[in-house]
């Protein structure tokens, strides 16, 4: 742990460390020094000390997969906090991989979406990767068994999903085979969870098409299958966290199963993401609790939803400062083929918590 942690969080970091508590997410820390190394070489394979042995025996056998595991954890980072930019928690604590704060240590919702953004971002990683020919290990996806429609033909390349769901969930879900992954009840959660991400993913396939024809015309179209954007993946992921389902770990006929624990005894639907320990509201800066409050968060005071200055701010009120901007003004485009734009700068009023 880098002491640019403040004191407090370097503390319940370490002692979070010395009760044994890890993330079967810490592959995630390949985000900070993955893209420094080569992966030309096996030991490369030790940079991270959160990987597990099946984790490390997937990536000596498949040292050209690694960079788009990199490219996972990096974007799995960006898009989370996009995502939840408006939210309380902003995915900010996503930070501190491979350690991490209790937030995501102890089986929270906000754990729930990380674990299957998590999941569908290697997936899909990898999926791309074997499309853009950046793997030679792959190639691009089947060509589809229905039948085209009208005007249209099967071509291009298609993002190969299957290939991507194989070694995806082969390394997402090895850490959930280590008796350090938690008890039974975390296990089973983040598998499950780990599921609705990679579903959520193959879902998202649809058809992409590519125009061809005399003068821009669409006499003739190329069609392929293709995976939406992360960011879009992460969008339903995001509906799924705010319906999440709080479970418990009990007996449903002759195992033990999670079932939803303010409901009618049932098992969990597949679609839905779960948890097993409520989140506090975020509100105040609470390290114990992976909460690092909303003070000094900006505020939007004409909006009703999550991130109105109302509801961002707990109650607490907000200070109100003013900021020069500099924008592109006055854009003219020339024939032919390049726009010309003026900079303007203008005031704009800014909006923090107290």
């Amino acid at each position: 742990m880098g002491s640019s942690f403040p004191a407090p969080l370097r503390l319940t970091l370490a002692l979070l460390w010395q009760l044994g508590l890890s993330a079967a997410i810490q592959w995630l820390g390949l985000m900070v020094n993955g893209s420094k190394v080569a992966w030309n070489e096996t030991q490369h394979c030790k940079i991270l000390d959160g990987l597990v042995p099946d984790q490390l025996q997937l990536c000596r056998r498949n040292l050209e997969l690694m960079h788009s595991i990199v490219h996972a954890a990096k974007e799995t980072k960006g898009v989370c906090q996009k995502t939840f930019s408006d939210m309380r928690w902003n995915c900010s604590s996503i930070e501190y991989a491979p350690s991490f704060t209790p937030d995501l240590l102890k089986g929270t919702r906000e754990s729930a979406f990380v674990y299957a953004l998590a999941a569908a971002a290697v997936s899909h990683s990898i999926a791309r990767a074997c499309a853009s020919g950046e793997l030679p290990i792959c190639s691009c996806g089947s060509v589809p068994s229905e039948v085209p429609g009208p005007g249209f033909r099967w071509g291009g390349c298609g993002d190969n999903l299957r290939y991507g769901l194989q070694m995806g969930s082969a390394f997402a879900d090895g850490p959930m085979k280590s008796s350090k992954a938690g008890g039974q009840a975390t296990r089973l959660m983040n598998l499950h969870n780990n599921a609705v991400g990679r579903q959520v993913l193959i879902d998202s396939l649809e058809t992409k098409c590519k125009c061809h024809g005399v003068s821009g015309s669409c006499s003739v179209k190329t069609c392929w299958k293709g995976l939406q954007d992360l960011s879009e993946i992460a969008i339903d992921l995001k509906s799924k966290y705010l319906a999440a389902i709080k479970v418990t770990h009990r007996h449903m006929g002759t195992r033990k199963q999670l079932v939803p624990k303010e409901l009618d005894i049932r098992p969990v639907r597949e679609a839905e993401l779960v948890y097993l320990v409520s989140s506090p509201d975020y509100c105040t800066k609470n390290p114990k609790l992976g909460s690092l409050g909303t003070q000094d968060r900006q505020c939007n005071k004409t909006s009703v939803g999550s991130d109105s200055c109302n509801l961002m701010c707990c109650g607490r009120g907000y200070n109100a400062y003013t900021e020069s901007v500099v924008e592109r003004c006055q854009c003219k485009y020339y024939w032919c083929c390049y726009v010309m734009c003026k900079k303007c700068q203008r005031t704009v009023e800014r909006y923090v918590c107290k």
